[in-house]
């Protein structure tokens, strides 16, 4: 069996819903298994109505729910199994203007609706099409996580209760992603853009062939197309490359997407849902390498970072200040991305904003301590550049012949990356004069010049 996961973009209407009827219908013979996001849109318009009902305001009800009633008017499907949830969504929103409390746990049941209402019209949808299909909740099918709220990770007890559930389903099943649930049977999400992690985690646990992620660009890119107009497709990734594409800003895959997959070593394909016929990207443990590939594969970012840096002259060969240091950002539950240190002075980038001054105050008694925002985070990714002389001169000649200023600078932890930080201003610039230089010419074989 394979499993299908199709993004937002790719159900945003009746019209994209068809289409992926048509994919999956091409797919039956492999026994798929669809997971799906909400429709276009949906997640932040629910996420917008549970913040307004604080002050009263509910107006977004009927507009969320009339665009699913209509959404199955043009496919022809009954909307009548749709109401129990729009009464449901509307409870929950009276409850928090009534309460004037809206918790994490609160945002999550909210966020949840948007899957539960497209898996059903994309069941129907399913059904009317001649293919007998069930709408699962995957909450209600076992996807068992810890209870952080906004970022949950499943539990291994996952992996059985999946099993079970879905072995007893002898239709199509239409599975929600981005939701799971507590122990305690309480609704969680796995982060934005999880449904990616949940077909991740179906496939491992029920040992598929090959997990497909059907969004709308044709596979992982060079670099941002946005950005990079001349960006093109790649054949073919390794785990380890994809990996840090995803954690270092690559918009196509979730940044745990891949670890499920990695655990049992199932094939992952980033496939066009608006061209089906290209073959995307296949992401594999061990691809070949093609003879004369280029060193860089991809180039990834993230903007809206901050370096927090600490120093202090006592630091100079005194034992246990890193690890106080770290200490203090878990504490704070303060994720780093990448670290840089001197004999005084420790910097660190983190894209959580959340609870950074508390975490300066606690370290301020004995470090200084700078907060600097507006940076961004550039990675460089390729197998073998640890192994190849001269990747990062070429990486840094490039960027300072665009005259972009390197704040930070990673290479070593990592045999697949370079990665360095600018400020928020100068990635354009700085992702441009990269993939000119690795990428310069469009052509089958991705060439180092």
């Amino acid at each position: 069996m394979i499993v299908m996961k199709f993004g937002g973009s790719s159900v945003a209407d009746a019209g994209r819903i068809a289409r992926v009827t048509g994919i999956v219908r091409g797919r039956l013979a492999r026994r798929p298994l669809v997971v799906v996001s909400a429709l276009r849109g949906v997640t932040d318009d629910l996420l917008a109505l549970a913040r307004e009902a604080l002050d009263g305001n509910l107006s977004r009800l009927d507009p969320l729910a009339e665009r699913h009633r209509r959404t199955a008017g043009e496919l022809g499907v009954d909307a009548k199994p749709l109401e129990p949830l729009f009464e449901e969504l509307r409870a929950l929103a009276r409850g928090i203007a009534l309460l004037q409390e809206l918790t994490p746990r609160t945002l999550d049941r909210a966020a949840s609706f948007g899957e539960r209402l497209s898996a059903r019209l994309i069941a129907a949808a399913f059904c009317k099409a001649g293919m007998p299909a069930r709408a699962v909740d995957a909450f209600a099918a076992g996807l068992v996580t810890d209870d952080r709220f906004g970022g949950a990770a499943p539990l291994p007890e996952a992996d059985e209760e999946l099993r079970r559930a879905f072995a007893a389903i002898r239709e199509l099943p239409v599975v929600t992603g981005y939701v799971g649930r507590t122990r305690a049977g309480e609704i969680t999400t796995l982060g934005r853009n999880g449904s990616d992690y949940s077909a991740t985690i179906l496939g491992a646990a029920l040992s598929a062939e090959e997990i497909e992620i059907w969004s709308d660009t044709d596979g992982i890119m060079t670099a941002d197309p946005r950005l990079v107009p001349a960006a093109r497709p790649l054949e073919v990734l390794s785990f380890a490359e994809a990996c840090e594409l995803a954690y270092y800003g690559g918009k196509v895959l979730h940044p745990h997407t891949l670890v499920p997959a990695m655990r049992k070593d199932i094939p992952v394909r980033v496939l066009n849902t608006f061209k089906p016929e290209h073959p995307g990207t296949r992401i594999l443990a061990h691809p070949a390498k093609s003879a004369g590939g280029g060193i860089l594969k991809s180039i990834a970012f993230k903007r809206h970072q901050l370096i927090v840096s600490a120093s202090s002259p006592r630091m100079i060969s005194g034992p246990g200040f890193l690890a106080r240091i770290f200490a203090a950002f878990a504490r704070h539950e303060i994720d780093v991305d990448m670290v840089a240190t001197s004999e005084v002075s420790v910097s660190a980038t983190t894209g959580s904003e959340r609870h950074v001054e508390r975490l300066a105050a606690e370290l301020a008694p004995e470090f200084a301590v700078d907060v600097e925002r507006g940076q961004a985070v550039i990675c460089a990714v390729g197998d073998g550049i640890q192994s190849r002389p001269g990747v990062a001169a070429d990486v840094f000649a490039a960027v300072g012949a665009a005259g972009v200023n390197v704040r930070m600078i990673s290479q070593g932890a990592s045999k697949n990356n370079v990665a360095f930080v600018v400020d928020d201003d100068a990635v354009e610039a700085a992702v441009r004069a990269l993939h000119e230089r690795f990428f310069p010419h469009a052509g089958p074989e991705l060439q180092r010049p």
